[in-house]
This record gives structure tokens, C-alpha cells and sequence, in this order.
């Protein structure tokens, strides 16, 4: 069973592939920039296709605030592609496909574990878990939230 991150512990390591099949290494940003790390079900179903054009229209206030955001799902890099080309999606998607990372985290699956959840991770500079949010049916809370923390992290 996973352990569940809470505010204060330090990110989970990990490297994932980009939808172009690069692989993304967390390390090379934890003490470089704030991550917004959300994890979404499914690419192109209606609530992550809103999530992650929300968080496209919101990008440049995450970028002026120093954060980097990545979006994570287990869906291929194929798929993910497909899905950032169509809407046009500033950040990268990286593919969990064995579903390693959200366990590392401790996302929780939703409605009977069927559905993997919509968490967003917000990390600081000194690499620790700043803010979560975890809400399956609001994705737009989401972004709200995350540059709330973020905002914080630059005036404490």
C-alpha cells in the first residue's frame, strides 16, 4: 500500500517520459523552480480536458510566480500528444503509465478505486509538499489553488 504525501514532507523522486517521450527528471527542477504537480484521470474526458485548459490560461501567472507545471496521468505519450496538440497545452504531460508515481504520492483512487483521483501537489523551493488539493469534481478548483500556494511561498 502507498503512503499518502502530506504538506511538509519532502517530493517523491521520479522520472516519467513527456508526451515526446523525453524523459523528465523532478530533480533537475526540486530548488529551481515551484512545481505544480497535478494528477488528472484521463486525457480528453470532460473534466481533465477543462482541468488542463484551465491551467493553460492560467500558465503565464504560474511562470511570472517562478513554478513549472507538469500534468500526470497514466496515459501514453501517444495519447498525450494527441491531447496537448488539440488544446494546445504549454506544459508538459508525463506518462505514468505503470502508475508508479501516483502511488508514490498516495493518490487515491475515487468511486470504488475505478477512477484514479485529480490531486494537485504544489512544491516549494526547498522541495517539500506546500499545498495539496484533492477534489475530483472541481478541476477548475485546481488552479485556483495552486497559485494560492504558490502566491504564499513567495511572500513567506
Amino acid at each position: 500500500m502507498s503512503q499518502t504525501i502530506q504538506i511538509g514532507d519532502h517530493c517523491p523522486i521520479f522520472s516519467l517520459p513527456d508526451s515526446l517521450g523525453k524523459d523528465i527528471q523532478v530533480k533537475d527542477y526540486l530548488g529551481q523552480k515551484i512545481l505544480v504537480l497535478f494528477f488528472y484521470p484521463k486525457d480528453d474526458t470532460p473534466g481533465c480536458t477543462k482541468e488542463a485548459c484551465a491551467f493553460r490560461d492560467a500558465y503565464a501567472d504560474f511562470v511570472d510566480l517562478g513554478c513549472e507545471v507538469f500534468g500526470i496521468s497514466s496515459d501514453a505519450a501517444a495519447t498525450h500528444q494527441n491531447f496537448q496538440q488539440k488544446h494546445q497545452l504549454p506544459y508538459p504531460l508525463l506518462s505514468d503509465s505503470q502508475k508508479k508515481v501516483r502511488q508514490q504520492f498516495g493518490v487515491p483512487g475515487n468511486l470504488f478505486g475505478l477512477i484514479p483521483g485529480r490531486v494537485t501537489y504544489v512544491i516549494g523551493l526547498d522541495g517539500k509538499v506546500a499545498g495539496i488539493f484533492n477534489s475530483q469534481t472541481n478541476p477548475v478548483g485546481h488552479i485556483t489553488e495552486a497559485l494560492k500556494v504558490a502566491k504564499s511561498l513567495l511572500t513567506a
